[in-house]
């Protein structure tokens, strides 16, 4: 048996140091923590008068800054029935400004018939912590814990506070204070705490806290992938090779999912024969946990980077092993073939789906835009239409880049350059600057122009505006001859408008 490779070796060995242990399952069961929380009567939730609610933030902001005898009193005379979901509708009311909410909470502690629970304090927690007032919560954390009202998203919401404003020892003492009160935090907490930390790109701090508490918690293989998974999100492919061999040296074998991260990752990061290696080394060693998953990726990669006939040698092998590959992977295949010129054979593969959905579609759209076949990728959006097939933000995207290239100007026609109806997106959007500093740049044709951004124009006109003035440009763009840009601004303004318009409104398939 291969034993890992020391973390000096090249990054290559270091991926592909595998152990011969059987591949976990996705779930645990959940441990608990030793201590209890004391139970609270909770009461149904009750509507909130408005009115009162209204009222009780008025005084609150207007006299967050006074002596908490003269709040007390404004709140004492002004009737309203304080319940949970009542502080709950407060906090809302202030989602990112600490001091009423917590004027709030010394005035419910006066209260005789008003007990927390673990919502109502955590959201109160969270208020704190988007504040930034770490003392505050500090001292907060403490009461929670005193108050037996310690829960996993206590944990959590404290613990992103304290990694985002760095206070990484604080970090590490919230799980010693908690134990000191009769808290000892779970394997399955810490992991939590872990997840949400790497999810909000916060993965050094999430490995310092692994690192501090393994003498009391031991990670397992679900604290590898998530810090793995980490550190691949930030592209430090260096610690996540690092975190990699340490966790198969402690007899935890690599996960699918943790498998196809890393190799995602790699491929992002121009690592592509380094990514081929260890799928090549899965392959050998651990055939039977290859999924469509897997060879989805592999082949999505391959296709984009050109190499057709190493993605078909893939896409038989799965093939031959009984996996039906599904419309992503096809989608693949489809933009590999047409991004080559082999436009023949894409519609055969088209042609043999059954239901084909908005990745075949996307596939088809980007290979002939990539062959400068605006025009017939503009067919192309049309079936799909036809077919039921809605198209997305991307979709409009890629068309216009398509039409109009990736700054949006391709001549001095107002009707195809862009400028002018961008920077007027801009102003009704309130983004005064913004327009200021680009037409700027426009004016002083010595500087580079920036690329022109679709998403912004589209979104910027998602509104009853826009619905005139998508008309108005599908009305001058046919006076042209530019039916294929027509057709895509008549179908966004019809469908995108505004929310209401993209739920409830049914439009016609453009013919």
């Amino acid at each position: 048996m291969l034993r890992p490779k020391t973390f000096r070796e090249p990054l290559t060995t270091l991926l592909l140091s595998f152990h011969h242990h059987h591949l976990r399952p996705l779930t645990t069961a959940a441990t608990t923590s030793t201590a209890t929380t004391l139970p609270h009567p909770t009461s149904p939730i009750t509507p909130v008068n408005e009115a009162h609610l209204l009222r009780v933030c008025t005084i609150l902001y207007q006299q967050q800054n006074s002596p908490g005898s003269k709040l007390h009193n404004s709140l004492t005379s002004t009737p309203f029935h304080l319940t949970h979901e009542f502080f709950l509708q407060v906090c809302n009311k202030f989602p990112y400004s600490w001091r009423p909410v917590y004027k709030f909470h010394q005035f419910t502690q006066s209260q005789p018939h008003f007990h927390h629970t673990s919502i109502t304090f955590n959201k109160m927690l969270d208020v704190v912590g988007k504040a930034r007032n770490i003392d505050l919560l500090w001292n907060l954390l403490q009461e929670i814990g005193r108050l037996r009202l310690v829960t996993t998203r206590t944990y959590i919401i404290a613990l992103k506070v304290l990694a985002s404003a760095r206070e990484l020892k604080k970090c590490v003492e919230l799980f010693h204070t908690m134990n000191g009160l009769g808290f000892v935090c779970s394997l399955d907490t810490l992991n939590k705490v872990v997840e949400a930390l790497c999810k909000g790109k916060l993965v050094l701090e999430a490995n310092y806290v692994v690192v501090k508490l393994k003498d009391i918690i031991r990670p397992n293989w679900i604290t590898y992938r998530w810090l793995i998974y980490g550190f691949c999100d930030v592209g430090n492919l260096i610690e996540a090779s690092k975190l990699w061999n340490l966790m198969v040296d402690e007899g935890f074998e690599p996960d699918i999912d943790t498998v196809e991260i890393m190799l995602e990752t790699l491929f992002k990061n121009n690592k592509f024969g380094d990514g081929m290696k260890l799928f090549q080394s899965m392959r050998v060693k651990r055939m039977d946990d290859l999924g469509v998953s897997t060879y989805r990726l592999v082949i999505h990669w391959l296709c984009k980077k050109g190499k057709l006939g190493e993605s078909y040698v893939v896409f038989e092998e799965m093939r031959e092993r009984g996996i039906k590959p599904d419309n992503a992977t096809l989608g693949s295949i489809v933009y590999g073939l047409m991004s080559r010129g082999r436009v023949r054979e894409a519609y055969k593969v088209v042609d043999g789906i059954e239901e084909p959905d908005i990745s075949v579609y996307h596939g088809m759209i980007k290979g002939l835009l990539r062959l400068k076949s605006a025009s017939e990728a503009t067919q192309v959006f049309r079936e799909m239409i036809k077919k039921g097939c809605e198209p997305t933000m991307h979709t409009y995207v890629m068309l216009l880049q398509g039409h109009l290239g990736r700054r949006g100007r391709k001549g001095s026609d107002p009707l195809v350059n862009f400028d002018t109806i961008f920077v007027g997106g801009l102003v009704k959007a309130g983004k005064s600057l913004e327009a200021t500093k680009y037409v700027e740049r426009v004016m002083n044709r010595g500087l580079e122009v920036p690329r022109f951004d679709y998403n912004k124009f589209l979104h910027y006109y998602s509104n009853e505006e826009g619905v005139i003035m998508f008309e108005v440009m599908n009305k001058k763009l046919r006076e042209v001859g530019l039916f294929d840009l027509a057709d895509i601004f008549a179908r966004y303004g019809e469908k995108m408008a505004t929310r209401d318009r993209r739920r409830n409104r049914t439009v016609e398939p453009i013919e």
